[in-house]
């Protein structure tokens, strides 16, 4: 596991994006109060969805309104047919934690890769 950031830093219901070893996470309060981890960009269009809007545990890319499921990765809106990979997220004493392979990029929890 790989300290990202503070929960601080993502306040309820908002997304910021990290580095990972090369590949950008959007690390995601959900409106549920839970953390989640997904590949900062959008399976239809290259576009960066920490940028986009936090509606319950879905994520909507700025650009076309494709929706992901935060916990499955699944788009649960059209454009998008593609999910995007997610991440396992462990929060430890206020500070957010990323799974991540022995090279030290971010484990896709969903199995799906970019």
């Amino acid at each position: 596991m790989l300290k990202i950031c503070s929960t601080e830093d993502v306040p309820k219901g908002t997304a910021i994006s990290a580095d990972v070893d090369g590949v950008q996470v959007a690390i995601v309060h959900g409106e549920d109060d839970v953390f989640y981890a997904v590949h900062d960009e959008c399976s239809h269009a290259a576009v960066a969805l920490s940028e986009g809007e936090v509606e319950g545990c879905t994520l909507e890319c700025w650009l076309h309104g494709s929706r992901f499921d935060l916990r499955t990765g699944e788009p649960t809106g059209l454009p998008a047919t593609e999910p995007v990979p997610v991440y396992s997220v462990e929060v430890r004493d206020g500070d957010i934690y990323l799974s991540v392979d022995g090279d030290g990029r971010p484990l896709p929890s969903n199995g799906v890769t970019r």
